[in-house]
């Protein structure tokens, strides 16, 4: 059975080994009182940013667990990084999608308010929703026991999305009506891959030429249609698998 992960603050440097680890405050609390850590169980702090120590429990109380360092771990970034502009989707798709591309390893998520999405977060929903991305991303990450946690960005407009996509090494638009397949599409060695998912209704026309100009690149992921809240985690299994 594989360690509990937990998100804990953490030294710089870590702390060595031997040394002892407070994890309190509401992740702490969690680890007591709904995981029901106990004392002799080996855990597995992560700060999300690359770094966690491993050790056992060696002290309980109803808001926290302390644990002795066993041994460090340190994962540096990817050379390669991932980024998924992720438009809104209705339901808990949004999220869906983040929980599969936190799983997959992509290193952030840009959320975009394209044309298309249904949702539109304005004001309090849309603190709201971004809130909720974000614990997805941390529980995700936690579940699937990465160091990295991915970081899930501010909602960007349609013309904050060109900028992004002017600015990547390789930008992708995911399109139904590309004609060059995922598969031919020449990977950089380094920098930044960036791919853009549109929502249930696609990119429109509109978004596609402003994206296209910025340098995104129209490419044809499967000759079906996907769910926004897949198509992403298929198009970066793809890229993974290379």
């Amino acid at each position: 059975m594989s360690d509990p992960v937990f998100h804990a603050e953490l030294a710089d440097p870590l702390p060595g080994v031997g040394a002892t680890v407070l994890l309190d405050g509401p992740e702490g609390r969690h680890a007591a009182m709904v995981r029901r850590i106990r004392v002799g169980e080996q855990v597995q702090l992560s700060d999300g940013a690359g770094r966690g120590i491993v050790g056992p429990v060696v002290a309980v109380s109803k808001q926290s667990i302390t644990v002795e360092v066993a041994s460090q771990l340190v994962e540096e970034p990817p050379a390669l990084r991932l980024v998924v502009a992720q438009a809104l989707a209705k339901g808990d798709r949004g999220e869906l999608a983040v929980e599969l591309l936190t799983e997959v390893g992509v290193s952030e998520i840009v959320p975009w308010q394209a044309s298309r999405s249904i949702v539109r977060w304005t004001g309090e929903r849309g603190a709201k929703g971004l809130a909720r991305w974000r614990s997805t991303a941390r529980e995700a990450a936690k579940q699937s026991r990465r160091l990295w946690t991915p970081v899930v960005g501010d909602l960007v407009s349609t013309a904050g999305l060109a900028a992004r996509v002017a600015a990547a090494d390789l930008a992708l638009l995911l399109h139904e009506s590309a004609a060059t397949p995922l598969a031919e599409i020449e990977l950089p060695r380094s920098g930044e891959v960036l791919l853009v998912v549109g929502p249930e209704g696609g990119i429109s026309a509109e978004e596609l030429d402003l994206l296209g100009k910025a340098g995104g690149r129209p490419t044809l992921l499967t000759p079906h249609v996907l769910r926004t809240s897949t198509a992403g985690v298929v198009a970066c299994a793809g890229l993974l698998l290379r």
